[in-house]
């Protein structure tokens, strides 16, 4: 008999199709804000006109702007971005960029309700051994117009990465989800071909990880099952035409489902867990992570979770093969990097790197046990 919990989360709507300036300015009509913070992607605000639409839309109602977000959101950047809002006296948080941008709002949101200006103040709200500490809930909330599509605007999870130990460290909030999403396939036809094919990667990680758990359940298959599915067959037609809106708009959707399962309780595994060593002490980008580890922790994992693996590749069009393989074979002719030589890791890091993997949040929960270190390293053996 199944058990378990589904949490709706705060998120209030999602809007797709629709062009992004004017879903803005709808949403703080609907929301009644006056005051918009745009954090936003540095390249789009400099190299496109797309932001400077977005700030005559919003006319007066503009009150700031900040495009100096870094990949992994670093808590210098993060206080930065909090202190600017919390000097115009913002009553909105509008995003408009990647997963970086994204989580870096949430943790903003944190850090004004909480009154911290300092690197060492985001100690206070960060998860600590899986537990979020007490704290004032945000009051001023998040929309957000994704340019990628890892999918972190369905989250109420942020990661902010601590430069001086090179460890990217949870925050999490219920409130911490954007209240409304805008999927707007056009503003994304900027993002660099690489960056959006491999954060589709891993949307594609979330829904065969939540595939593949021990933890899932049927609200949550039919979402991941059908977001992978959307995935597969969307990424392929972005590659082979980047102006083609319906299949970027496709994408989207399927990385919408993709965060169903994770959003209804579903845990990430071994992939998420090396994943987030990966880019917090490498610099490895979060896409890319996926494109690396995914293939060899199915590999890894399918002597103990085979049947499920069966229903991974005939969501990806090839039932009755091997799923890792099939992976494989996708992320490859996508043109993604396939080994943690194509990102310089190399072997003589492996040790220190599953000594940090064990300490992540995922790792315990992966559908094979994993019991130490010695076991991280074989799964990166497999990716070298």
């Amino acid at each position: 008999m199944h058990q378990g919990r589904v949490v709706y989360g705060a998120i209030e709507e999602v809007v797709f199709g629709h062009p992004a300036a004017a879903a803005i300015v709808a949403q703080m009509d609907r929301l009644g804000t006056r005051r918009a913070f745009l954090m936003v992607s540095g390249t789009l605000n400099r190299q496109t006109d797309e932001i400077a639409k977005i700030k005559d839309a919003l006319g007066a109602r503009c009150a700031g702007l900040f495009d100096a977000m870094p990949a992994h959101t670093p808590r210098e950047a993060v206080i930065a971005a909090t202190n600017a809002a919390r000097e115009v006296n913002a009553d909105l948080i509008v995003t408009v960029g990647g997963g970086s941008i994204t989580d870096g709002a949430k943790a903003v949101q944190l850090c004004l309700a909480n009154g911290i200006d300092d690197v060492d103040g985001i100690e206070r709200i960060r998860v600590h051994k899986g537990v979020a500490p007490e704290m004032t809930a945000p009051d001023v909330r998040q929309i957000s117009v994704p340019t990628t599509i890892a999918g972190g605007e369905f989250s109420a999870i942020a990661g902010v990465t601590d430069r001086a130990t090179h460890v990217k460290q949870m925050l999490r909030h219920p409130l911490t989800v954007p209240r409304a999403t805008i999927l707007d396939p056009a503003i994304t036809v900027h993002t660099p071909e690489w960056l959006f094919l491999s954060t589709g990667i891993r949307a594609v990680d979330h829904c065969v990880e939540a595939i593949c758990s021990r933890e899932t359940h049927p609200y949550a298959d039919a979402q991941s099952v059908k977001g992978l599915a959307m995935l597969a067959d969307a990424l392929p037609r972005v590659k082979a035409d980047p102006a083609d809106l319906d299949a970027r708009m496709d994408a989207q959707i399927g990385t919408w489902l993709s965060m169903g399962a994770l959003a209804a309780g579903v845990p990430m595994g071994a992939s998420h867990g090396i994943g987030y060593v990966l880019g917090a002490a490498f610099d490895v980008p979060h896409g890319y992570t996926s494109c690396i580890m995914l293939p060899a922790v199915m590999r890894w994992n399918a002597r103990d979770n085979a049947e499920r693996q069966m229903i991974v590749a005939a969501a990806m069009g090839f039932p009755g093969h091997n799923a890792g393989d099939v992976l494989d074979a996708f992320i490859r002719s996508l043109g993604m990097p396939r080994s943690l030589a194509d990102v310089r890791v190399s072997p003589e890091h492996f040790d220190a790197i599953a000594e940090q993997a064990m300490r992540t949040n995922w790792i315990p929960r992966n559908p094979r046990k994993i019991g130490g270190p010695a076991d991280i390293r074989e799964i990166l053996l497999l990716a070298a």
